[in-house]
């Protein structure tokens, strides 16, 4: 008896980039495109619908997530900052788990397979956050591949024994290192010190970095030669780096190509971003992103992410990365020309930050798959089109119900035709 060629067969599909087509899966990866026979295979029929490689979320906090109705709202960075290192004291491993389990089915729910979460390890927290969040890593494992960034919030060289925590993450299964130079008495010395834990440990560095809108001064720079000192090209991200919101056109071009040189890569939080900066301007507040779009096009490998979920950073938050990218075409101006680009910060751009392979929609790549409520890639992008089912390597994750309107009894409308192909 002949095997049949494919577990699960996803007929009438419109792959991001590609003509319609019938998708089979094997063994949890794409194994054809095109027009696909087989007998007594599983199939699910997409009805023409978009499908897109699982979203890849390149920087979120698990750890401080749904704390909104703890306290008030924070009046700037520094008091969000303040604000949870009084909260954190009291956060129990349970406590997180189910605050970021919250979230993480959320994220599920919106399409995201994969995730970097910052984790703050220090004197205030202890382990603690780590450990609820090393649960969730194994919990949703099914559906969601969670990397675990042991993160230094609240400087590192004003507290010497969060380094002993921080190798004590490493050791029991952190992922990468993270950093806040901008809170550290000693900004470039905690850079310093964390690439050499890093190069000790091979593991990767992830920044939090020119959080604010004073162009005047910058730890890119440091970064940057840090990186080039150590030979850590490629495994280097930033997250912010909101200075180059406010600098001018010759500033940013050689931000850019230091940053292209130096294989850092650079990921704007869009909404937090624009909560947090400018709040002492009121109405007349920049919008403080980064305008990563541009870094793109000098090669820089850039992403847009969710950063925090209801909390003083950010007390918002449906955990929508397609909304995210949404979001940052409205503020940078992007029209339809660039809404692939948008796309890509938060599919193959933060897959590539995440160290992902085998990511996309080719045969050979694994099957993590969303399929988007649209026929059109424009329609999807602009609407922000709800995921209606994703497939973590070819296992069906979640669904949900496409939304049907009820007419009265004896109405006849004529369906209405969603937008041509762009």
């Amino acid at each position: 008896m002949t095997a049949a060629p494919f577990d699960l067969m996803l007929r009438n599909a419109r792959p991001w980039g590609q003509a319609p087509c019938d998708i089979g899966i094997r063994d949890g990866r794409i194994a054809g495109l095109g027009t696909l026979a087989g007998a007594d295979i599983l199939t699910d029929d997409l009805g023409g619908r978009i499908v897109v490689p699982g979203f890849v979320e390149a920087h979120i906090h698990l750890d401080k997530a749904g704390l909104i109705c703890r306290c008030g709202q924070a009046g700037g960075l520094r008091e969000a900052v303040e604000e949870v290192s009084r909260l954190k004291r009291e956060f129990t491993i349970e406590d997180v788990h189910a605050r970021g389990a919250r979230v993480v089915e959320a994220a599920i729910a919106q399409g995201t397979m994969r995730m970097r979460s910052h984790v703050e390890v220090d004197t205030r927290a202890g382990l603690r956050s780590f450990h609820a969040v090393r649960r969730l890593q194994q919990d949703y494992a099914f559906a969601m591949d969670i990397q675990i960034c042991a993160f230094a919030q609240e400087g590192l060289t004003n507290d010497p024994e969060g380094k002993a925590l921080l190798e004590q993450a490493l050791t029991q299964g952190a992922d990468l290192l993270g950093g806040c130079p901008y809170t550290d008495v000693d900004p470039v010395g905690q850079i310093e010190w964390l690439f050499g834990m890093a190069v000790r440990h091979d593991v990767d560095l992830d920044f939090h970095l020119d959080f604010d809108l004073d162009p005047g001064w910058t730890h890119m720079d440091a970064v940057c030669d840090a990186t080039m000192r150590h030979g850590w090209q490629g495994r280097v991200t930033i997250g912010h780096a909101t200075k180059l919101a406010v600098m001018e056109d010759d500033r940013i071009g050689h931000h850019a190509a230091r940053l292209a040189e130096a294989g850092v890569a650079v990921v704007a939080l869009p909404s937090t971003d624009l909560y947090l900066n400018g709040m002492d301007q009121g109405h007349r507040a920049p919008r403080g992103v980064a305008p990563v779009h541009l870094l793109a096009g000098a090669g820089v490998g850039v992403a847009v992410a969710t950063n925090n979920v209801m909390n003083p950073f950010t007390p918002y938050g449906d955990c929508s990365l397609l909304r995210m990218a949404n979001l940052y075409a409205n503020i940078m101006h992007l029209g339809a020309a660039d809404f692939p680009v948008c796309l890509d910060m938060v599919t193959h751009g933060p897959a590539r930050m995440l160290g992902i392979r085998d990511y996309g929609l080719r045969i050979g790549d694994q099957a993590d798959l969303v399929v988007l409520d649209a026929d059109n890639l424009t329609e999807a992008f602009t609407g922000i089109a709800l995921p209606v089912a994703g497939y973590k390597r070819g296992r069906k994750t979640f669904e949900r119900s496409p939304a049907k309107l009820i007419r009265p009894k004896g109405d006849a409308v004529a369906t209405v035709a969603g937008l041509p192909d762009c």
